[in-house]
């Protein structure tokens, strides 16, 4: 019998090239961007739900809420 892990972050979503907003793998578009360009190698997440109220948020560029990639291609 052979046990698998379950898929990391990592393998469950991917990032925008464009905006680094992670989708789950089977998209096609970015939601946040319309982008079709992805990366599927991408480290640390974020979260973000108040854009307007986040230094965070405001720091990255980010204006919309969601799941954003922090750093895209390999470890």
């Amino acid at each position: 019998m052979v046990r698998r892990s379950p898929p990391s972050s990592s393998r469950a979503f991917k990032a925008c090239k464009n905006c680094k907003y992670l989708v789950p793998i089977h998209e096609t578009q970015c939601p946040n961007c319309g982008s079709t360009e992805f990366v599927e190698e991408w480290t640390g997440m974020i979260i973000i739900l108040s854009p307007e109220k986040s230094r965070v948020a405001k720091a990255l560029g980010i204006t919309k809420p969601g799941r954003y990639a922090l750093q895209l291609g390999p470890t």
